[in-house]
């Protein structure tokens, strides 16, 4: 039986980490499916572009990558130490990138004004993103469209 990611990866032991996301049904990812005579070749840029802005917004590095006609190949580094210079605007600068944040998260964003309470808010959610940041999972979740048929 699989583990969860959880439990397989920790960053004590080693920060590199070699992922492998697979496609289902034997759907292609990219290349010629040779049975249909259909192209998916087009689908590698974007893959390799949605690699590149993963790799700007989170605290992970890529060593090494492999888009492969089922799946995708990944060698990853987490620099932990990395995330640990980043501002609250700058950690919720990189979130927003990605994902929509919270109402208070794109206030301050925007510089508007917060009371005390909201800005301690604001400051525990970009906590919970730091973590998030430098997690393999959460990396790997925009790839999850690999599952799809």
């Amino acid at each position: 039986m699989p583990k969860p990611r959880s439990q397989q990866i920790s960053l004590v032991d080693t920060p590199y980490y070699h992922i492998c996301s697979r496609t289902v049904r034997k759907a292609f990812l990219c290349g010629v499916d040779k049975e249909a005579g259909i192209s998916f070749e087009h689908r590698r840029t974007w893959i390799e572009k949605r690699i590149l802005q993963l790799f700007q917004v989170f605290s992970i590095d890529i060593c090494a990558h492999a888009v492969m006609h089922n799946h995708l190949h990944l060698v990853l580094h987490v620099d932990r130490d990395k995330v640990k210079n980043w501002s609250t605007g700058e950690m919720l600068e990189r979130w927003h990138k990605l994902f929509k944040g919270t109402l208070l998260t794109q206030k301050y964003a925007k510089k508007q004004p917060l009371d005390k309470f909201q800005i301690a808010m604001v400051e525990n959610t970009a906590d919970i993103y730091k973590q998030r940041l430098m997690d393999i999972s959460w990396f790997i979740r925009p790839f999850s469209i690999l599952k799809v048929n």
